[in-house]
């Protein structure tokens, strides 16, 4: 397992997975509980943020007191399931600016064939995190950091909901030196790619198009 790789196994998370993982869970909940997570997840992938003084009147004194430096965070999404996690970063982190990476999976060879890109012009003055519910063969979340880096960001890190081994295995030799949250590591991938136990389609039951 990577040195990277980070598990995040707070209660609230651990509770709102599992009602996720119920294949009768309605849409609407499922999208709400995505949300929830995600606000949950931000915490602890925002948790080494840099830190500067400012002076702040306080209703009895002027005091220094913290306040994030440097430029907003940037937000990355991986399309389209990405986006059900993108919404509860933002209510926790309403001005992060936002990007997103348009990736499909070529369903013969399990490829990532990229159809969008679009960054804020100077991501390269910017922390980035992206965010893709999913972390399975790691295909496109590895094409998606690749593409990402050529834009040279100062720092990235990941957030998914679910990690399978083979997926944490592969992304950690493409990109060792990204950092990946998730709230489950789950036991391996189907001949098909897809995380078992798992939770299905993020994307399909996020917009309820399965």
């Amino acid at each position: 397992m990577q040195e990277t790789f980070s598990l995040v196994d707070h209660p609230l998370v651990q509770h709102k997975l599992t009602l996720m993982r119920d294949k009768n869970c309605p849409t609407a909940h499922f999208r709400q509980l995505i949300r929830e997570i995600a606000l949950l997840l931000a915490y602890e992938v925002t948790r080494d943020l840099p830190l500067a003084q400012t002076e702040v009147q306080t209703p009895l004194e002027t005091m220094q007191a913290p306040i994030l430096a440097g430029k907003k965070l940037c937000f990355i999404s991986v399309l389209r399931a990405g986006n059900g996690l993108l919404e509860g970063m933002l209510d926790l982190i309403p001005s992060a600016r936002v990007g997103h990476i348009g990736l499909y999976r070529d369903p013969d060879t399990l490829q990532a064939v990229e159809y969008y890109y679009k960054v804020p012009e100077d991501i390269s003055e910017r922390q980035a995190i992206v965010v893709d519910p999913m972390l399975a063969t790691a295909n496109s979340l590895s094409a998606a950091i690749t593409r990402l880096k050529q834009d040279r960001p100062v720092k990235i890190k990941v957030v998914c909901l679910l990690a399978a081994p083979e997926g944490v295995a592969a992304f950690g030799e493409a990109h060792p030196d990204v950092p990946v949250f998730t709230a489950a590591l789950d036991r391996e991938l189907n001949d098909h790619g897809y995380i078992l136990p798992g939770l299905g389609d993020a994307g399909d039951r996020i917009y309820g198009t399965r």
